[in-house]
C-alpha cells in the first residue's frame, strides 16, 4: 500500500524566519511509517524548509520506504528515478531515502543510486537534523547502525488537525519466517508511560479529538520497561497504559493497533469493554487459518486461540468490528490449507482484510525455502480471498442500515464538498452532508450524530440527525 503525502492545512511551526527551500516526503507502506513522516516533516520545518507544493519542485525529497512486499520496494525505484533525472539538472537537489529498504539496503542502495545524499533507517528519523547537517557539509550518508530511539523530542507535522498517531513501541522481537520487519526496524524499544501521556496532552491542547496508540506488536509494550506488582504480575503493559491515558481532557477516542494474536489478553478486552473512550475496533492479524501454516511461520498461536480471542471480543463487545491481516500462498500451502483460510474469514465474518499474496523477502527463512507457490496459483488465491472479503465485509456492514452511528468528522469529502468524511467508532468510513436538514453547518473535528441509509462494502453513507 501506498500513500503520497497530502498538502496539510496545520500551521503550528513558524518556519518564515529561516527558509531553507522546500521539502517533499512521500509515504510507503504501514501507519508506522506514516508517523515517521509527520515526525521528519516537523523537523524540516523547524529547520527552515518549506512544504513545496510538488514533488517535481522540491529542493528536498525524502522518500520513506516500505520493505514488506516487493512491489512497494520496486516503486521506490521507480520514484528514485525520476528524482536522478532531475538531479542531473539541479545539482543542489537533496534527496534522501529513509525507512525500512534504506535500512535493509543499506550501503548497497548508494552503489545501485549513487545519486542519493542520505540513507536512513527507521530508528534515526529522530536524527534527521543531525544527519542533514552532515549532507550540507558535503558528505554523502549512511545511518542504518543500531540506535537507541530517544523519546519522541521533535514536534511532528501532523497531516491531521483531529486524528494523531502517537508511538508508543518501536521494532519488534517476533521472529515470524516471512517478515523483514525485525531486522529493518530493529528490537522492541518502549517509550515511558509519562512521556506519552505528556504528548497525547500536548495533542489534546491543540484540539486533536482522536489518538491512535502505534506499534508494530503493540501488545509487547512494557516487556522492556521495569515494573511488576506485588501479586507479581507485570505492570506497564499497554492495558495500564489505556487506564493511564484515558482520561485526558479533550480526547475523545483512543485506538491501538497492530495486536499480536500471541499476546492479546482477556484483561485488555476487559478494558476496552470498561473504558468509554476506547474504540470499539480491533485489529489482529491471523496471516493463516492453517495451524500448520502457521507454525511454519513461526506466528507462536493456534487457530483455535485466535477464534476464542474473536468470540471473547464478540462477547464483552458485540457492537466491535474486527479486521486483520491474511497472506496466501505461504511456502508449501496446499489447496486444503487455503480453503482453511476461507473457511475462518467465513466463519468469523470480518469487517475487514488487509491481503496479500506471499512476497519472498531479503534476509528471511521462509525466502530459501524450496516449495514457493507458483505466481499463477498465488493470483488465483488472492482473488478468490479477494471476492470473499467484500462479500463478508458488505454483510457485516449490514447492520448499520437505518441506525444511528457517531461519526468523527475528518475533513471533506475530496469528491464532493458539500460532504464531510470520518469514521464511526468501529472505524468505518462514512459520509454525510456537512448540511443538516435544519440547515446546521458541521465542520472537522464535530461529533456527529448520523443515520446510515447506504451501505457498501468498505464505506457507508448517511444523513445527519440533529
Amino acid at each position: 500500500m501506498i500513500s503520497t503525502k497530502s498538502q496539510s492545512s496545520y500551521k503550528g511551526l513558524d518556519n518564515s524566519l529561516n527558509n531553507r527551500g522546500s521539502y517533499w516526503i512521500t509515504t510507503f507502506g504501514c501507519q508506522m511509517n506514516k508517523a515517521d513522516s509527520e515526525r521528519m516533516a516537523g523537523i524540516l520545518q523547524e529547520m527552515g524548509y518549506q512544504e513545496a507544493d510538488n514533488e517535481l519542485n522540491a529542493d528536498l525529497v525524502l522518500y520513506n520506504t516500505c520493505t514488506i512486499r516487493d512491489n512497494a520496494e520496486q516503486k521506490v525505484y521507480s520514484y528514485l528515478g525520476r528524482q536522478v533525472l532531475r538531479k542531473k539538472t539541479t545539482p543542489n537537489l537533496k534527496l534522501i531515502v529513509a525507512g525500512c529498504v534504506a535500512q535493509q539496503e543499506g550501503e548497497s542502495l548508494l552503489r545501485r543510486v549513487p545519486e542519493l545524499d542520505l540513507v536512513m533507517g527507521p530508528q534515526h528519523a529522530n536524527r534527521l537534523e543531525t544527519l542533514l547537517s552532515q549532507v550540507d557539509n558535503g558528505q554523502q550518508v549512511i545511518a542504518t547502525e543500531e540506535h537507541q530511539i530517544l523519546e519522541d523530542l521533535t514536534t511532528a507535522r501532523r497531516d491531521s488537525e483531529i486524528c494523531g498517531w502517537v508511538n508508543i513501541i518501536y521494532g519488534c522481537n517476533e521472529r515470524c519466517t516471512y517478515c523483514v520487519v525485525p531486522s529493518v526496524r530493529g528490537k522492541e524499544q518502549s517509550r515511558k508511560p509519562l512521556s506519552i501521556k505528556k504528548e497525547i496532552e500536548d495533542l489534546a491542547k491543540k484540539g486533536f479529538k482522536e489518538i491512535t496508540l502505534l506499534g508494530q506488536n503493540i501488545d509487547a509494550y512494557g516487556r522492556d520497561l521495569p515494573g511488576i506488582s506485588a501479586s507479581g504480575r507485570r505492570e506497564n503493559t499497554l492495558t495500564d497504559l489505556l487506564y493511564y491515558i484515558h482520561d485526558i481532557p479533550g480526547i475523545e477516542r483512543i485506538r491501538f493497533a497492530t495486536s499480536h494474536p500471541r499476546y492479546f489478553t482477556n484483561r485488555l478486552i476487559e478494558a476496552c469493554a470498561t473504558l468509554p473512550k476506547i474504540c470499539e475496533h480491533f485489529h489482529i492479524p491471523f496471516q493463516s487459518g492453517n495451524n500448520e501454516v502457521l507454525k511454519r511461520m513461526s506466528r507462536g498461536y493456534t487457530i483455535e486461540k485466535y477464534k476464542r480471542i474473536i468470540y471473547q471480543i464478540r462477547t464483552l463487545i458485540p457492537e466491535a468490528s474486527v479486521s486483520s491481516d491474511v497472506i496466501v500462498a505461504f511456502p508449501g500451502e496446499t489447496e486444503a490449507q487455503f480453503k482453511n483460510t476461507l473457511d475462518v474469514v467465513k466463519e468469523i465474518g470480518f469487517d475487514q482484510v488487509n491481503t496479500a499474496a506471499y512476497s519472498p523477502r531479503p534476509n528471511t527463512p521462509s525466502a530459501t525455502w524450496s516449495n514457493q507457490i507458483p505466481e499463477e496459483i498465488k493470483v488465483a488465491r488472492l482473488r478468490e480471498l479477494n471476492l470473499l472479503v467484500e462479500t463478508t465485509a458488505k454483510e457485516r456492514n449490514s447492520r448499520y442500515l437505518n441506525k444511528v452511528e457517531e461519526v468523527l468528522a475528518e475533513k471533506l469529502n475530496p469528491k464532493d464538498s458539500n460532504q464531510l468524511m470520518g469514521r464511526t467508532r468501529t472505524n468505518r468510513l462514512t459520509f454525510f452532508q456537512k448540511q443538516s436538514a435544519r440547515d446546521y453547518s458541521y465542520k472537522p473535528g464535530d461529533l456527529v450524530k448520523v443515520r446510515i441509509n447506504q451501505i457498501r462494502p468498505f464505506s457507508l453513507t448517511g444523513l445527519p440527525i440533529e
